[in-house]
């Protein structure tokens, strides 16, 4: 062997060695990127399909009673009888509280009596004007005499009624808080009233749904109480007036209560129905936010084809797809993680 190759023999032993530690190195990621194009990866699909969307407005609104009362006495005085308990059902004129009216009675029947013997005056004296026996002046004086009598026997009786405390309408009554014997003073609280049958709820939406607003939009009320009941109802009047500090509007809608369920002061949940329409839709989870695009996976022959939509509004668990997709498309719900571009799939379930 001639000097030059021996001399040249070191150096392609470290050239080998060279190669040979590139290849070792490089040979695990090729074989590990062979693994992943021929990995299979479990997913679950969904089909994009045209369905209803409602578009609603969410906001949060307290019950009103359709008409509430705080029953309260004109006049201080005894409470001589109470007709009814806590919570009854009355009626419109249904006696409630009699407070005591012995003076104002005797007062009432005494004025009548004054009346009647007035009125007779009257009469007499108004014959004998007639055949020129008295003058016109004393027939004047008993009849200015007798309206003044009248209207005092008016005012008796009409303090005489109030002395008699009764409901103004049909409702719920609340507690007792007087007794019998007890002494109410002018403008005391003795109870209060509601009328339930309907129930008003009052919220308010951002002023940038104003003109979405109609009176007559179907309502869906919701509250705690009532674990997945819903109860229905209409919008009936708009504030004209937006709140120029908070920039809302305020809504009351009228629901139908005719099993007493909402109490005034319960707080609902409201949905208010703009319009329903036809979309192309997809569950929310399937939606892969990259920063400000999104993106699906959907099945082609087995295998994962990333997809870039735009995403229109959206509802608990639910997206609108204006563009990116088509009906019928399979996109991945579960397992879209693991995916890469081309990636061969195992689909567990539709």
């Amino acid at each position: 062997m001639s000097s030059s190759i021996k001399n040249r023999l070191p150096f392609y032993f470290l050239l080998f060695c060279l190669l040979a530690l590139v290849a070792y190195l490089n040979w695990p990621e090729a074989v590990s990127e062979q693994k992943q194009h021929q990995r299979i990866v479990s997913v679950k699909t969904v089909v994009a399909r045209q369905d209803e969307f409602r578009d609603v407005i969410e906001a949060l609104g307290n019950v009103r009673a359709n008409e509430q009362v705080l029953i309260t006495s004109q006049y201080s005085d005894i409470v001589d009888e109470v007709t009814f308990t806590d919570g009854q059902m009355v009626k419109k004129g249904d006696v409630l509280v009699r407070l005591n009216h012995q003076e104002e009675a005797a007062r009432v029947k005494e004025l009548e009596a004054n009346l009647a013997e007035s009125v007779a005056q009257l009469n007499r004296f108004q014959g004998l004007w007639k055949k020129k026996a008295t003058s016109k002046s004393q027939v004047d004086e008993q009849e200015a005499k007798t309206k003044a009598i009248a209207a005092q026997l008016l005012i008796a009786k009409t303090k005489l009624s109030d002395l008699t405390i009764m409901a103004p309408f049909d409702g719920v009554l609340g507690f007792r808080e007087i007794s019998v014997g007890s002494y109410v003073e002018s403008g005391e609280v003795i109870t209060s009233l509601d009328d339930l049958s309907v129930v008003k709820v009052d919220f308010s939406v951002p002023e940038r749904f104003f003109t979405t607003i109609k009176i007559g939009q179907v309502i869906q009320a919701k509250n705690t109480a009532y674990d997945g009941e819903s109860f229905n109802g209409k919008v009936t009047s708009i504030d004209p007036r937006i709140d120029d500090v908070t920039r809302m509007v305020k809504v009351r809608a009228e629901i139908p209560n005719m099993e007493f369920k909402l109490r005034p002061g319960m707080l609902l949940s409201i949905a208010v129905e703009r319009k329903i329409e036809q979309v192309l839709q997809i569950p929310e989870n399937a939606i892969i936010p990259i920063e400000d695009s999104h993106y699906v996976f959907v099945i082609m022959d087995n295998k994962a084809v990333r997809k870039q939509v735009q995403v229109g509004r959206r509802k608990p668990g639910i997206a609108e797809i204006l563009d990116g997709l088509t009906e019928h498309e399979a996109v991945v719900t579960e397992g879209a993680i693991k995916l890469r571009e081309g990636t061969l799939v195992n689909v567990l379930e539709d």
